[in-house]
């Protein structure tokens, strides 16, 4: 029987749970003081999307540091961004043990981002089953293929962009794959690579519209506008090693079984251990 798999890039709804929630000075906090306010709104997100999406299994998947093979590659890769504000740093370990309670897979690995365990697990499900991404992160539309859909999380409670492989194109007016190809010419300046420089989105997506792959677009080189042609030779190695950085690894060493990830949480066992973590105001959010 085909199931429908919930992959959670738990990073993406625990910051952006505690950005939305974090007043001036105004942090929840539980009975010893620690911060909660992260935590809460993920879990806000998360029931909301279960209720939404309705899957019949969820994983959540995590970065486990910024030290991952792309800064080994690159070294100034995401290192434009700010350490994370102190009172979400004890947030990080808490939400685990949160989602833990609900007996639901933890995804981690050393050296690696969590869109590359979602990437190999939408790999692995989707070959018999439908996968549903939730995220933030506009990277992970690579991924999109038939039984894989990605939904967005826009602003506000329950607001979703839902890109599958049928709507796509239209969206985006590319494939999937060529997103990469699309980054690898534009750079991300959140992840902080460069692409080629001098090259915007606009440029990049007409380029990769009329030669479809960064291979077609160097077999023509020589008819494009001298202006373009100059920039992507003088830029060649940071346009392959861009590329690179861009494309999300689908076959990293995490594996889930499918019965471990089945969503089906005991109300009193969360309960318990929702107050064993001094979380009770978590408690309420529990239909």
């Amino acid at each position: 029987m085909k199931q429908s798999i919930l992959l959670v890039d738990g990073m993406a709804l625990l910051f952006r749970g505690f950005f939305a929630t974090s007043f001036p000075g105004n942090f929840m906090k539980n009975e010893d003081g620690v911060p909660t306010n992260g935590v809460y709104q993920f879990l806000r997100y998360l029931l909301d999307a279960v209720d939404t999406f309705q899957p019949t299994h969820v994983v959540c998947c995590w970065d486990m540091g910024s030290k991952t093979f792309r800064t080994t590659m690159y070294e100034d890769y995401k290192a434009n961004r700010s350490a994370p504000p102190e009172e979400l740093i004890p947030q990080f370990d808490l939400v685990k043990e949160v989602v833990d309670a609900f007996e639901m897979p933890n995804v981690g690995l050393e050296n690696f981002e969590a869109d590359d365990c979602i990437g190999t697990l939408a790999n692995k499900f989707s070959k018999e089953h439908q996968v549903i991404i939730l995220t933030g992160d506009q990277d992970i539309l690579q991924l999109v293929k038939p039984s894989v859909d990605v939904a967005i999380m826009k602003k506000g409670m329950g607001n979703y962009e839902v890109f599958t492989d049928e709507n796509f194109y239209e969206k985006k007016g590319l494939s999937p794959s060529q997103i990469i190809d699309l980054k690898g010419l534009m750079g991300d300046t959140s992840d902080n690579y460069p692409g080629v420089k001098g090259i915007g989105e606009k440029t990049a997506l007409k380029l990769i519209q009329e030669h479809e792959t960064i291979e077609g677009l160097l077999e023509n080189i020589d008819n494009l506008p001298k202006g373009v042609q100059t920039k992507i030779k003088a830029n060649l190695d940071m346009l392959h090693l861009s590329r690179n950085l861009a494309e999300i690894k689908c076959d990293v060493p995490v594996d889930v079984t499918l019965p471990s990830a089945k969503w089906e949480y005991d109300k009193d066992k969360v309960e318990q251990r929702m107050l064993e973590l001094r979380v009770g105001n978590l408690i309420k959010l529990l239909s």
